[in-house]
């Protein structure tokens, strides 16, 4: 093979593999604002949906009216005296005084008694309470005793969080933290709202968690082509975590009463779509691993790019895939002890009842939760190689623009 076969041989491997001489680079130039505008489009198209399910609050149910209490005021606990109870000498009853420290009744002096079990707290002089306050209740009824007053230890608690967070994360973390606020409002004034009005609980969930997910991603990470391939790694995977609920939830024929709060918000909110938000619910509940899981892998190809541009977008995703595995991992294990954690003790309910396991995991609490943590794995599982194809083929590429 001659020198001038040679050089025409090895060009035709580089321009193959998407080398700096490849003829079609300028064309592919072009093809990378793609992924900026699908997620242009997406986001109009979620601005939409949040207009047309936006809430309008009319006729909502006042809680107040069925003897729920909605005004609550900080207390002290000034003395506790207890004494066997007059109705069952057995019995300890407690009497105890509370001063309240605001309300339109501060300063005054409020006594109940209480019959001392094992559900009743252990009050002495001197705990800080919150006293619920109903004012249509007849006289010397008016406040009972709600809960320990908390908010304190809340208040420092956000505050090392913060801080941890700014400290490690630098501006980053401060984009993270405007993001969860941000996650936070989107929840509060359209999620719930919307689904108390009777809106179609699994759009309201999609088009939510969609706002969220924009807000989070760039909030936290700015606007850069990572960052929009991992949004659409989310959406994507979103999009598939939507429909396997519905199909599973159709399936498995929930009917949305396996919680106390259910039964009580029939009463409440009667337009509510309590299986529809058993599919809100698992689809809300995926995002948080999803934008974990995109935004690793789409971080994870670009840094391997930027370390080896001499890398394949074949090339990449393999490496990517290889990360990708382990993360996903961890993270399937990480959300098996997140549900197992939070219905702990149902969990020891069901264990001293003598259950077996097929017949605790039939039971519908359990049965949902179950599912929660399956689909959103399975979810998880299909964001990384949707995120690592994206990120691969359709991320910074500097052989490319050096070429355009």
């Amino acid at each position: 093979m001659s020198m001038g076969d040679q050089e025409a041989f090895d060009r035709f491997w580089r321009d193959a593999d998407g080398g700096p001489k490849a003829p079609k680079a300028p064309a592919r130039s072009v093809e990378r604002g793609v992924p900026e505008i699908i997620a242009a489009g997406i986001g109009v198209i979620t601005l939409i949906g949040m207009v047309v399910l936006w809430p309008t609050g009319k006729e909502r149910p006042d809680l107040s009216e069925a003897g729920v209490p909605s005004q609550f005021y900080r207390a002290t606990v000034t003395t506790v005296d207890e004494r066997p109870c007059d109705f069952d000498a057995t019995q300890t009853c407690a009497t105890a005084t509370f001063e309240l420290t605001e309300g339109p009744n501060a300063g005054d002096s409020i006594d109940q008694e209480l019959t001392v079990n094992a559900s009743t707290p252990s009050l002495a002089a001197g705990d800080r309470v919150v006293l619920s306050y109903a004012p249509e209740s007849e006289p010397g009824f008016e406040y009972q005793y709600s809960d320990r007053e908390r908010r304190p230890v809340l208040l420092v608690l956000t505050i090392v969080f913060v801080v941890a967070v700014l400290a490690l994360g630098a501006r980053r973390g401060a984009g993270a933290l405007a993001g969860l606020a941000g996650s936070f409002v989107i929840l509060g004034l359209f999620v719930l709202p919307a689904l108390i009005d009777g809106r179609p609980p699994l759009p309201v969930a999609v088009v939510g968690a969609s706002a969220i997910a924009y807000l989070a991603l760039y909030a936290a990470h700015g606007f850069g082509r990572t960052t929009t391939l991992a949004l659409l790694g989310t959406l994507a995977a979103l999009a598939l975590t939507a429909l396997l609920s519905t199909l599973v939830v159709a399936a498995a024929r929930y009917s949305g009463f396996a919680s106390e709060e259910s039964f009580f918000l029939t009463v409440m909110a009667a337009k509510v779509d309590f299986r529809g938000l058993v599919l809100a619910g698992l689809v809300l509940g995926a995002l948080g691993a999803l934008d974990d899981v995109t935004v690793t892998q789409a971080s994870a190809v670009d840094e391997l790019r930027a370390a080896n541009r001499a890398l394949s977008s074949r090339e990449l995703f393999t490496a990517g895939m290889r990360i990708g595995r382990d993360h996903v991992a961890s993270t399937v294990n990480t959300l098996f002890l997140a549900y197992a954690g939070a219905a702990l003790p149902l969990l020891m309910l069901f264990v001293l009842a003598s259950q077996s396991l097929g017949d605790v995991a039939n039971g519908e609490v359990v049965a949902v939760e179950i599912t929660r943590a399956l689909v959103g794995s399975i979810g998880l599982v299909a964001a990384v190689p949707v995120t690592t194809v994206l990120a691969a083929w359709l991320g910074r590429a500097p052989k490319l623009e050096e070429a355009g």
